[in-house]
């Protein structure tokens, strides 16, 4: 069994989508700043599978500077991520996520993000946990300034035949 866990932040600025999970989040015409859709959970669920296969982060997958994902739907990145995890060996077995936002309310839209990422992923619900919570006004979430997401994966090795 492999463990990776993954974080991610992006900036909130008016004139952008929110987007967590494959969803977007109506939200008085706020979103996340970033290169592609900035899905913040998103990036740490492809970072933690990444990093729980020795794989790199998804800075080098997919660097900022390049073109071909300005806009990218984060949702085909992360099929490309667990492709990669796949032929590297590797079979997911859950992964947990955790968003920290002060606003907007998430709770609502939770069930969906987790049905989102179990179609993306080709998996069951059962083993996608997504959840939110705030943090009392406190950091730069907090204070409305960010969102931040952190997840944890657990993949499994196919057995493999190595030489002696």
């Amino acid at each position: 069994m492999r463990i990776g866990h993954g974080y991610d932040v992006h900036r909130i600025v008016p004139g952008r989508r929110l987007v967590l999970c494959g969803v977007e989040i109506p939200w008085e015409g706020k979103g996340l700043l970033g290169h592609s859709d900035a899905d913040v959970a998103a990036h740490a669920l492809m970072d933690a599978i990444l990093g729980a296969a020795a794989l790199g982060d998804i800075g080098h997958m997919f660097p900022d500077n390049d073109p071909r994902y300005e806009g990218a739907d984060s949702m085909e990145l992360l099929k490309a991520v667990c492709a990669r995890a796949a032929r590297a060996g590797y079979r997911f077995g859950n992964c947990d996520i955790t968003i920290l936002a002060q606003a907007p309310k998430l709770k609502p839209h939770i069930l969906n993000m987790r049905k989102r990422l179990a179609d993306v992923m080709g998996t069951e619900i059962g083993r996608i946990s997504v959840k939110a919570t705030t943090e009392e006004g406190l950091g730069f979430t907090g204070a409305g300034e960010g969102i931040a997401a952190h997840a944890v994966v657990l993949l499994e090795e196919r057995a493999r035949i190595t030489r002696l």
